[in-house]
């Protein structure tokens, strides 16, 4: 008999966590054998459990997503993510399937596609909206990298370079310098340099003006 699919589910809601859970645990195959709310948890639970699929946040408490896929990339432990975020998929799935992450869905996503696309990420598919996939495919026959960036300019993230857009986020959840330099493994000194890059792209003068620009695009805060 085929083991089932081992699945670690990243949420620092546990009440999202609870449905996502029982929507795995119910499907042949499939079942949920750990949990997570923080980067350090996830990253050391990664580490003890081997999951075969995880179903990663983007925005956790003690930093975001992208930082567990580049420190388990980084240490060759990343096993088949799949990103769930309410952020700006225009802006921000590519960037993650890049980082490392093997798909990348809206968190309002229908149960049975986010149960599908952990499937699919476990046979080594990549997973996305058709959105992101038609512009995927789309680069692939070689549309321009400058037409892309211009879809990206939709959204003004869209003029971020992957880390900064990155630190921004951390910013807009209400993460301190010093708590996303920690998250970073970096220095506080740098993520001030990187944050105000961040605000004159974005044309903003204060951190409460660019928390305020990052939140007007319907991302999550705290």
């Amino acid at each position: 008999m085929n083991q089932p699919i081992r699945v670690l589910l990243v949420d620092d809601h546990a009440e999202i966590r609870a449905s996502l859970r029982d929507a795995i645990d119910r499907q042949p195959g499939m079942r949920v054998t750990a949990e997570a709310g923080t980067c350090a948890e996830t990253v050391a639970k990664v580490q003890a459990t081997t999951p075969d699929v995880l179903v990663l946040d983007l925005q956790l408490t003690d930093g975001n997503g992208w930082v567990v896929l580049e420190r388990l990339s980084a240490a060759g432990k990343l096993p088949p993510t799949l990103v769930l975020s309410v952020c700006e998929e225009s802006v921000f799935a590519r960037r993650l399937l890049a980082a490392g992450a093997r798909g990348y869905l809206m968190k309002d996503s229908p149960l049975p596609r986010i149960v599908q696309a952990i499937r699919d990420v476990h046979r080594g598919l990549l997973v996305a909206s058709e959105q992101v996939s038609s512009r995927l495919m789309a680069e692939a026959v070689g549309r321009s990298a400058e037409r892309l960036k211009d879809d990206d300019d939709d959204c003004s993230l869209g003029l971020l370079s992957a880390r900064e857009l990155q630190i921004c986020a951390m910013l807009g959840a209400g993460l301190s310098n010093k708590e996303i330099a920690y998250s970073l493994e970096g220095s506080a000194k740098t993520v001030a340099t990187y944050k105000l890059r961040i605000m004159e792209k974005l044309g903003v003068t204060s951190t409460p003006e660019l928390v305020a620009r990052y939140r007007s695009l319907g991302l999550p805060g705290t």
